[in-house]
């Protein structure tokens, strides 16, 4: 197989990922939108790139971030959100034209739970995604851009909501009132654990699969939020009683029951 593995997006999940590849004996082509962080990325081994995803072009040497890697993880999420909002799909479309003029065969493609809105009950693999947010909408249209092109061997990776060094959703909720759906179950995954699927989707060839990565622990929100408030000394949030829908259970049925897949990052 092919060691050299582009990392588009070296961001919160995608620089430590390309970190432990690097580690892990493959050669890593990194990406950031940052000049800052070039060095950072060189430092740890990693071939740096300034490359800046646009709705009407690609910014930067694509080519040469592309040129003679085996694997692509794309892992950068939609920015629908204040000035900079661009329409995600047209990005993808564009970074779907340059990976058709380069030598990858095989990509994964970093997506999210938001993909099956706002759906009651048990969620899995099967699931017909029925996405409710505009970045879920535009995430499955991505996801489609690349599982679609039959030349090209693509897994999607489903994550819940990250947690773990420096980012955990207490941090926005404590101290909050009346917030609702305190009975809905979380779907969270811890940074490790999503490195390790990534990686594990490289070593042993999990191609054309989708994957959903959520850890299997649902304590309902109330529950979890007030718990993780109190042991970081936080201030504990407020829910209000709204018990009409019991939300969505994602499960990583795949992962676990096909791939047999342990989760080893409590949440």
């Amino acid at each position: 197989m092919n060691r050299r593995v582009g990392v588009l997006g070296c961001g919160w999940l995608g620089f430590p990922l390309a970190i432990s590849l690097v580690q892990d004996g493959y050669e890593a082509h990194g990406s950031t939108t940052s000049e800052e962080k070039l060095a950072q990325l060189k430092k740890e081994g990693i071939a740096p790139f300034i490359i800046s995803l646009r709705q009407k072009k690609i910014n930067g040497d694509v080519s040469g971030f592309l040129q003679d890697v085996g694997v692509l993880i794309v892992n950068v999420p939609p920015k629908l959100r204040g000035q900079n909002k661009e329409n995600y799909v047209k990005k993808m479309q564009l970074l779907h034209t340059e990976v058709k003029k380069s030598s990858i065969q095989k990509i994964v493609f970093v997506s999210s739970t938001s993909v099956y809105g706002d759906v009651d009950g048990d969620v899995t693999e099967e699931t017909i995604p029925q996405p409710s947010s505009e970045s879920g909408k535009q995430l499955l249209a991505a996801e489609n851009i690349f599982r679609n092109d039959k030349d090209i061997d693509t897994t999607i990776v489903r994550f819940g909501g990250l947690i773990g060094p420096n980012r955990h959703p207490i941090t926005k909720l404590s101290g909050r009132q009346n917030l609702s759906n305190g009975n809905h179950p979380i779907n969270l995954i811890h940074l490790n654990d999503c490195i390790r699927i990534i990686k594990s989707v490289l070593t042993n060839s999990w191609w054309n699969e989708v994957l959903n990565g959520v850890y299997p622990e649902h304590l309902s929100k109330q529950r979890y939020y007030s718990s993780e408030a109190k042991k970081k000394g936080l201030q504990v949030p407020d829910y209000k009683v709204n018990n009409t829908k019991k939300g969505k259970k994602v499960h990583s049925k795949v992962l676990i029951n096909v791939k047999k897949f342990d989760f080893t990052t409590t949440l």
